[in-house]
């Protein structure tokens, strides 16, 4: 990666993805496997696209490469201890073929829930965590949350359930992972989980993403994006764009693809993109 001089771009992509790891193959005019929407498809174009600049002689793109985007954004924490001075930031993200004005946010939450432990021939004298726990996770799909004319609507996960250890104990713990995907300031999400797990779990938060307002570019159809970003980590490089150079939905999923073409097309969006924003002043 090559430090910025003022007036230069830097396209951004992480190259961290979900387990397991799934082989790519080429299927038609799909190319699946792990990363190939998300996101390594979307760095092979933003290569292909600086590479495509640097002939015609431009010298004021970088590419920033990171990892840690998918729990954590280390990566990016780390780079944005770097001299950057660059003006613009152009993020690469899967999901539609269009920049984004703005995505949503980020509160992983984390729930343990009591019991205590028996022999399941003496079920009666312990206490299941494991069943209340069951109970309660419907109750989420009914919860009022916050939502935004623009981000849509606040998202629960229930991403991991661990509880007990053998079929003939009686479970004394249950812990559930949730992904809380916010449209503003968390309070308002916490109040309401809060108010739901109150006398029956404890309720911890682990990391947060804030949400953000991205710039957008004429010339180009814009939309919402409903995930998190290492952009708001990034704030030393410069103003942020999002654009998702493919329209698949795929990523996280044991068939995720990235159609060729639009995967080709990408390419020239993102030198367009380029182009355009080295052009302001």
């Amino acid at each position: 990666m090559g430090h910025a001089r003022p007036g230069r771009r830097h396209a951004l992509d992480p190259l961290d993805t979900v387990p397991p790891y799934i082989a790519p193959r080429l299927e038609g005019d799909r190319l699946y496997g792990r990363g190939a929407c998300d996101a390594k498809g979307i760095a092979a174009a933003m290569m292909v696209a600086a590479e495509n600049l640097a002939a015609k002689g431009e010298r004021r793109v970088d590419l920033l490469f990171v990892v840690g985007e998918e729990k954590g954004s280390d990566g990016a924490r780390l780079a944005n201890q770097l001299p950057a001075t660059s003006r613009f930031l152009l993020n690469g993200e899967a999901d539609r073929e269009s920049p984004g004005d703005g995505d949503q946010g980020l509160a992983a939450g984390h729930r343990a829930h009591p019991g205590r432990a028996a022999h399941s021939a003496y079920s009666h004298l312990g206490k299941s965590a494991i069943l209340p726990m069951i109970a309660m996770l419907p109750e989420l799909e009914k919860l009022a949350l916050p939502s935004d004319p623009l981000l849509g609507a606040t998202t629960i996960n229930v991403g991991l359930i661990k509880g007990g250890t053998e079929a003939n104990i009686v479970p004394d713990l249950c812990e559930t992972e949730l992904m809380v995907r916010v449209i503003g300031e968390p309070a308002p999400v916490k109040q309401v989980l809060e108010q739901w797990a109150e006398g029956r779990a404890e309720l911890e938060w682990g990391s947060y993403t804030p949400m953000q307002r991205l710039r957008t570019v004429a010339g180009f159809e814009t939309g919402p994006m409903a995930y998190t970003t290492d952009v708001p980590f990034l704030t030393r490089w410069g103003t942020p764009l999002l654009f998702a150079p493919a329209r698949s939905t795929s990523a996280h999923t044991p068939d995720e693809f990235v159609d060729v073409g639009e995967l080709r097309a990408s390419v020239d969006a993102y030198e367009r993109l380029t182009l355009s924003l080295l052009s302001t002043s």
